[in-house]
């Protein structure tokens, strides 16, 4: 901390996504910093004071919860601090209530967005408008299909503990990058091998503290991967704008050689109507050589007990998935609803290299 205790009003750890969490402390001026990046956050997906906000990330030491919850307030909306899980009631409070924003992570939209279809009420009996999804990366196709499931516009929204939790960076009605709140956040992007800087390609982006107080630092390594774009946005903002972050540094998986990230896999996946965002990645090590495996469910309605329709359809995804990832991945195709749901961060990599 670069202030005593005495001035730190809340503690918040990372959820661990690079293993061991992180403990970062905010002064109440930082409190009201992130607040603030979050207002303009919701802003810019069109809320306001009118609206009723169903805040579905975990509340406690992972940011998402109340870093939502105080952006929300602060511009004057409605809260339910629902929580993570028990998506029974989730989705009844959402109905009953009238919630017209929806915050949590995609995968957890996504098993909402079943259980309502699986509840049998009718969904213009819902007001929900608005998705605010984040927390772990997804596709542009996964944005479809939420969007087509809940009927609504759904927004990303980026941010990392470190740095100060969600609200780091936004998208406008545009959707064509996120805005990074610069003014609090400095942002760089570099090679993530040889750390240095890089324009208008891709690399690692940095982050540098401008106003924070209770824990600043300075050139900070987000191991995400994304490529930084600066000029005027036809929202009329002029805050930088990054990409779709592809994956992270850490995050990429190499396969003999190639080198994969599970954004790819997912994009595939969703191109193709057969099949659920629902999958899971196994990589490992027989006879020394690396070997990936992806389960994946089919839709209910592309599910066959016929042997051969299964199999036409493993053979249509192995080629796509070859196609794009230039190797051979091994594809089993499982029943609707066989995948464990998660209601916050989604697993879906098991690296078994790792664990011997």
């Amino acid at each position: 901390m670069a202030v005593p205790m005495s001035e730190i009003v809340r503690i918040h750890a990372s959820s661990g996504t690079t293993g061991r969490p992180t403990v970062v402390g905010y002064t109440r001026r930082d409190i009201t910093a992130w607040s603030e990046c979050l207002a303009r956050c919701f802003t810019a997906y069109g809320a306001t004071k009118h609206d009723l906000f169903q805040v579905s990330y975990g509340y406690g030491l992972f940011t998402g919860g109340l870093g939502a919850h105080y952006g929300a307030e602060h511009i004057g909306a409605s809260v339910i601090p629902m929580s993570s899980g028990n998506t029974q009631k989730q989705v009844q409070i959402m109905h009953d209530f009238g919630s017209t924003a929806l915050c949590c992570t995609p995968s957890y939209a996504l098993f909402i967005a079943d259980y309502i279809k699986d509840s049998g009420v009718p969904r213009d009996e819902f007001k929900l408008k608005i998705g605010i999804f984040g927390a772990e990366p997804w596709t542009e196709n996964m944005r479809r299909e939420l969007e087509q499931k809940l009927e609504i516009k759904a927004y990303d929204i980026y941010g990392l503990s470190e740095i100060a939790g969600p609200g780091v960076g936004f998208e406008c009605e545009c959707q064509n990058g996120t805005h990074l709140n610069e003014d609090h956040f400095y942002p760089e992007t570099i090679d993530p091998v040889t750390f240095e800087p890089v324009k208008d390609k891709e690399g690692e982006l940095v982050f540098t503290h401008l106003t924070k107080e209770g824990m600043p630092l300075l050139r900070y390594r987000t191991k995400d991967l994304t490529r930084l774009h600066y000029g005027t946005c036809e929202c009329g903002r002029t805050l930088v704008k990054m990409d779709r972050i592809l994956g992270r540094s850490d995050d990429m998986l190499i396969i003999r050689g190639v080198n994969v990230f599970p954004s790819q896999i997912e994009s595939v996946i969703l191109e193709m109507p057969e099949f659920e965002p629902h999958y899971e990645i196994y990589v490992d090590r027989i006879n020394n050589l690396d070997i990936m495996e992806l389960k994946v469910e089919t839709r209910p309605d592309a599910y066959s007990d016929n042997m051969n329709d299964i199999l036409a359809l493993n053979k249509k995804l192995s080629s796509r998935l070859n196609s794009v990832l230039g190797i051979a991945v091994k594809v089993k195709i499982v029943e609707p609803r066989s995948l464990e749901r998660s209601t916050g961060k989604a697993k879906r990599v098991f690296d078994n290299r790792k664990l011997k």
